[in-house]
């Protein structure tokens, strides 16, 4: 397999401005340090592009690509870059293809729940056209105001109201995809149900760029249910918290969302945000619970069945959620990203039933390692994250080893319990490493193998989830 990749010369870059415009290829050095990393604050995984490139139509992505195959150079996709695991970073520098200007909404359709778009729409777009036609689009990532579907798609973005509704995936009837020999391929179909072949565009979701470039995408929608509350559970013991989350969906409550937060990750976002938030100085953690209905007599049911599941569990208050719990819950990554530019957020996922093990042995391996944070979690979905930051003050080098080690013995951890280590950020380049280790080697030699049989060349982001060069 290649990995020694050909240089971008002045004739290739003559050759994208032939594909995309002179306007839309850029190898000047000041427009490139945007792309030189995602969210990741370590300068020791920065790498520059030698060129980005900006096209407008899938036969031009296709064009790009089939020209990356002839002179051998490395392709990285990108959309917003408000990635988390290096996965938008050119590693082996080449092509940045960056989605920003494919940013239509083709078609919503109201009377049949499907809406078409391209990868560089804004989630929070999307949210917002499907609202305004009394739709919803249950996709629904922390970063809505920032990231892009394509990169949604891509990484299998989950969020807060994946417990039930599903991650991206799960809102998906069909993608074109231009794959990495060049080829311009649709794969699924807008069917409720289909045992036909292979599931390609499930397969191609969450592989974060390796198998190909999404340049569109035909997504499910949902009557917007019109009744709905939000509720802030309260309590003094990170125990009686996680152990709530069980027992709501047992009792058949169906909740969109239940999200937790620890008392350290409370003060953090209370303290960014400017608020007093409820018991935050006498350390309480948070559940926070969103039930939507269509039906006003059914949500005062559940209603009355939340609050007394939260007494019985041991809530100290419970409260009605308005914008500040919301605000500081999803302002978490922003308030620490202030507090510490190379901050890290750990993405471990594991059977609901295993929450509280993870969460009791947090604390110990945290000060194993002299690293402060706090933790959220989509406790519906056994989703845990623990936002690391440096307050140490570690250089690149140092702090680099430090998460490493960290990483090591919590991943041991969510392994030993069933889990995996990510439920929504992806592996992208800086877990690649872990993944490999941690991975069975029958699965990782399928993944292997699909990587090779799709990028013969392995020009499409490579080095990213698994190493296939030889």
């Amino acid at each position: 397999m290649v990995m020694k990749y050909n240089p971008i010369t002045e004739p290739i870059l003559q050759e994208l401005r032939d594909i995309v415009g002179d306007k839309y290829v850029t190898a000047d050095k000041e427009k490139l340090e945007i792309y030189k990393t995602d969210e990741e604050g370590n300068p020791i995984y920065f790498s520059y592009p030698e060129a980005v490139v900006f096209p407008a139509t899938t036969e031009e992505v296709a064009a790009i690509v089939k020209l990356a195959n002839t002179h051998l150079i490395p392709i990285t996709p990108r959309s917003a870059g408000t990635g988390l695991s290096c996965g938008a970073i050119p590693v082996h520098h080449g092509i940045v293809v960056e989605l920003e200007r494919m940013n239509q909404i083709i078609e919503m359709n109201a009377d049949d729940l499907y809406c078409i778009v391209q990868p560089g729409v804004r989630t929070v777009d999307l949210q917002n056209a499907a609202k305004a036609k009394g739709l919803l689009y249950a996709g629904d990532p922390c970063s809505a105001e920032s990231c892009q579907i394509g990169g949604n798609l891509a990484t299998n973005a989950g969020g807060n109201k994946a417990v039930k509704y599903g991650t991206t995936r799960h809102q998906i009837y069909s993608l074109t995809v231009v794959t990495p020999l060049g080829d311009i391929v649709k794969v699924g179909a807008r069917l409720e149900k289909c045992s036909t072949g292979y599931c390609l565009e499930q397969l191609i979701s969450g592989s974060e760029g390796t198998l190909g470039i999404i340049t569109e995408a035909t997504l499910k929608l949902k009557v917007l249910p019109p009744y709905s509350f939000d509720v802030v559970a309260i309590f003094d013991d990170p125990a009686k918290a996680l152990s709530l989350p069980r027992k709501v969906l047992k009792a058949g409550i169906e909740p969109t969302s239940i999200e937790y937060m620890d008392n350290r990750a409370i003060n953090i976002s209370g303290d960014f945000i400017k608020c007093d938030l409820p018991h935050a100085k006498s350390g309480g953690v948070y559940d926070i619970i969103t039930v939507e209905t269509y039906d006003p007599d059914e949500l005062d049911k559940k209603m009355e069945q939340l609050s007394d599941l939260c007494d019985n569990c041991g809530a100290v208050d419970v409260l009605m959620a308005d914008d500040r719990i919301w605000e500081a819950r999803k302002m978490f990554a922003d308030a620490c990203r202030e507090l510490c530019l190379t901050w890290a957020s750990s993405d471990y996922v594991v059977p609901l039933d295993q929450i509280i093990h993870v969460t009791s042995k947090l604390p110990e391996i945290m000060e194993k390692h002299h690293i402060d944070g706090g933790i959220v979690a989509h406790i519906g979905d056994g989703n845990i994250h623990v936002n690391i930051l440096n307050t140490q003050n570690q250089g690149p080098q140092e702090w680099f080893e430090t998460l490493h080690a960290y990483d090591d013995d919590i991943f041991s951890l969510v392994y030993s319990l069933g889990g995996k280590m990510s439920g929504e950020h992806g592996i992208g380049y800086k877990k690649k490493d872990a993944f490999n280790k941690f991975t069975p080697e029958g699965e990782l030699k399928l993944m292997k193998l699909l990587k090779k049989a799709w990028d013969p060349n392995n020009i499409m982001n490579p080095s990213k989830i698994i190493d296939i060069a030889e």
